[in-house]
């Protein structure tokens, strides 16, 4: 396995939260600062630590390389400033003169000053030959951010009387107060034209041509800008977007977009034709054609917030930095893999085809993607909504798929070409559910808009719109028979609809908050529905009587189903995190299944019925019996099920009466398919396939007897779940190895969209 690149490399994981990641000029190094108050400093070669840099005795705020890259400087909170030197790892000057912390440093372009910035409201110059400190500018008050010119000649910083103020570097002396605005620059730095870009703190970004003093506004509302290398353009984070814009004019060239996530921050390659942002929300890491706008690849790995990411000098690196992590991406020819078609964005359904052995699933990155449960591969991406989708349905003979989304409208696809066939315009708000009758011949939905409507599926002609609920209507369930609709709101009600003649004939009353699921039982003589009043009831559809109100969760209930026999009801709260079995004959809860440590999504009985299995946000299943209430086994997915704003949010479902393989899917837009084995006679969940993500996953494989594995990669493959210990050394081809072929199959697929981990 010689020369073998997985697209990743390695992550950096500290007991102590990261403060600052910085490549060295010529991208041979990365330097780690961490809140221990210590400086890790690795080779990009191979990734190993060649020096840990202690000294500060309390968090390091800021590090910053010399331009030629045998140096750092280091701020911290202990109110020093320390010069390392790189190759020997020796601490040659510890500056002392601030009284307060200190959370800026930055050495002068020429590489013989350095700057720092403290609390105590001043920027000391350091000469970096003598380690004397040469001039303490201040003025205006605290310090909000500072830059150096390209020239170095010039120090800029501003201040909170609103005003930035120039200073010699040589002289010490203040050249220019730029003055005339009303809102405090919290950021600012230099264009190669000399320019000072700047944000204020109502987030409006301009530029001050510093020789004239004159003041051009360019952007509204904005995050820090990040001025491109080609110095043509400068990238910003305006709510859930990217926005390029043109440096000298302020005009949007550009608008980079993943749905609802946003960004937390951004950076240029070194040549300024490719941009890289992580996600606020779902933490991925994106890199983006700067000339297009398009989204080349998308990597995930991050579990917690992303504040910083960078290209490495050479750009064929990309590092990311959360909390306690930094994660090593490789980016560029022969090394960046193939997109997947998983979903840009959170699933908010999932529907199984048995006649089709097909997945369909929605998302809110507006697109349908239907999947061959065979072989994991997205044989069609449907894309005509504009908006989130929220849920999606298969007809009775699966050969169409109705879909609703936020962009108001219903549209019927036809499953074997992917052609849709009708778009069903009408409701005037979001969309929540869209079903087929048992028929086939008919689609309810159900929006925001307070209505119900009834559409025709042969003609896509909207045949009744049923007017009654007082708030957003949520779910619709066809009874059995055909003949009858209910609808369940936010206002608290459930309403039964007669479908000839469109009149309501009965509201159930009683739960005094919204309802947010509804099921008809088996034989459809019964209704259950479950409130965020906290209790599950159930109601006699002729009469439209309550006859049981389940009362034990402790938090809002979402979800309820019937047992296939009809003798039973499951309910479950997804704050509550429990799940609780109740007896329709006594009324009374037989079971409450606890253990789940994340909120749950989803639940649903096997074909059978004497099994139930849960799923929650932390990408964990559980498969409980339902006449004992113990828990079988348990699925610990490191990943997320995510959180959906909509209730009908569904990311589980069963796909053999056997109770041996299921699909989940989850907040980064994956669809994975398990099964279940049993190994020495205990179950095993095993991984089929999954959409790939941009993230390694090599569960299930083992790399014992490996030959050519670098060290780099072993450890890549050990931090992923591989067991077994590579060769260190070539062996005879005689020798019982694994050949590279077999382990790369194993690992990633590099020609298609799924990886294969069985």
């Amino acid at each position: 396995m010689r020369d073998v690149q997985f697209g990743e490399l390695p992550y950096l994981k500290y007991d102590y939260s990261v403060t600052s990641c910085m490549y060295s000029p010529d991208g041979s190094r990365l330097a780690v600062s961490l809140s221990d108050g210590n400086i890790n400093v690795y080779a990009t070669s191979n990734w190993e630590r060649t020096w840990i840099l202690s000294g500060h005795s309390m968090s390091i705020t800021s590090i910053a390389y010399s331009p030629n890259g045998d140096r750092i400087v280091s701020g911290s909170y202990d109110s020093t400033v320390r010069v390392w030197d790189v190759v020997t790892g020796d601490c040659l000057y510890i500056f002392i003169g601030h009284t307060s912390d200190i959370y800026n440093v930055a050495y002068s372009p020429q590489g013989n000053v350095v700057a720092s910035m403290s609390y105590d409201r001043t920027i000391r110059l350091w000469d970096v030959e003598t380690g004397d400190c040469r001039s303490t500018l201040s003025g205006g008050g605290y310090i909000y951010d500072m830059t150096f010119s390209a020239s170095a000649d010039n120090i800029a910083f501003s201040s909170e009387d609103y005003r930035v103020r120039v200073w010699d570097v040589t002289s010490g002396e203040c050249r220019s107060i730029l003055i005339g605005h009303t809102w405090r620059f919290m950021n600012i730095t230099y264009s190669a034209k000399g320019d000072l870009i700047c944000r204020n703190e109502i987030w409006d970004v301009g530029a001050w041509e510093v020789e004239a003093g004159a003041y051009r506004h360019l952007a509204q509302s904005a995050g820090n800008p990040v001025s491109s290398p080609k110095e043509n353009q400068f990238a910003m984070l305006r709510g859930n977007d990217i926005e390029l814009r043109d440096i000298a004019t302020g005009q949007c060239i550009r608008r980079l977009s993943i749905d609802d996530k946003g960004f937390s921050s951004v950076a240029y390659s070194p040549q300024g034709d490719q941009i890289v942002s992580s996600s606020s929300r779902d933490y991925t890491i994106r890199l983006w054609d700067v000339e297009t706008g398009e989204c080349r690849q998308t990597m995930t790995g991050h579990t917690s917030y992303v504040s910083k990411v960078l290209f490495s000098p050479k750009r064929d690196h990309i590092a990311s930095v959360d909390y306690y992590t930094v994660r090593l991406w490789n980016i560029g020819s022969g090394t960046s893999r193939k997109i997947s078609h998983r979903h840009n964005g959170a699933v908010t359904g999932l529907k199984y085809s048995p006649k089709r052995n097909q997945i369909a699933s929605c998302s809110s990155d507006s697109t349908i993607q239907l999947w061959d449960v065979e072989t994991g591969f997205c044989t069609r991406t449907l894309t005509d909504h504009t908006e989130k989708v929220y849920n999606i349905s298969y007809s009775p003979a699966e050969d169409l798929l109705v879909s609703c989304s936020r962009d108001t409208t219903v549209r019927v696809w036809d499953v074997e070409c992917g052609a849709c066939r009708y778009i069903l315009a009408g409701h005037t708000k979001d969309i929540n559910d869209a079903v087929f009758s048992p028929q086939g011949d008919q689609i309810a939905s159900t929006s925001d808009d307070w209505t119900v409507r009834l559409w025709d599926v042969e003609t896509g002609e909207c045949q009744r719109i049923l007017i009654g609920h007082s708030n957003e209507v949520w779910f619709v369930r066809y009874s059995p028979q055909g003949n009858q609709i209910a609808t369940c709101s936010m206002d608290g009600s459930v309403r039964l609809w007669d479908l000839m003649t469109g009149d309501c004939q009965h509201t159930l009353i009683g739960h005094f908050e919204g309802i947010g699921g509804m099921e008809y039982s088996p034989n459809g003589n019964q209704i259950a529905s479950a409130s965020d009043d906290k209790t599950v009831r159930l109601w006699d559809v002729k009469t439209g009587m309550c006859s049981h109100v389940f009362i034990g969760h402790q938090e809002i209930v979402r979800r309820v189903v019937y047992s296939p026999r009809g003798d039973q009801v499951a309910s479950a709260s997804r704050f509550d995190k429990t799940v609780r079995l109740w007896d329709l004959e006594s009324g009374e809860c037989r079971h409450t299944l606890e253990g789940h440590k994340g909120e749950i999504h989803a639940i649903a009985y096997s074909q059978r019925g004497d099994l139930i299995a849960s799923w929650s946000e932390k990408g964990e299943a559980r498969l409980w019996d339902v006449e004992a209430g113990d828990c079988r086994w348990t699925l610990n997915y490191d990943g997320l099920a995510g959180w959906d704003s909509s209730p009908l949010s569904i990311n589980f479902v069963w796909m053999s009466s056997e109770v041996d393989s299921f699909i989940t899917a989850d907040f980064s837009g994956n669809v994975r398919a398990w099964e279940v084995v049993e190994e020495g006679g205990q179950p095993r969940i095993r991984m089929r396939w999954g959409s790939t993500n941009g993230q390694l996953v090599v569960q299930d494989t083992c790399v014992q007897g490996v030959q050519g594995l670098s060290d780099l990669n072993r450890r890549l493959l050990k931090q992923r779940g591989a067991t077994g210990e590579p060769n260190h050394r070539l062996r005879e081809a005689g020798k019982n190895v694994m050949s590279m072929t077999s382990v790369v199959s194993k690992l990633k697929s590099s020609s298609s969209n799924t990886e294969s981990l069985n």
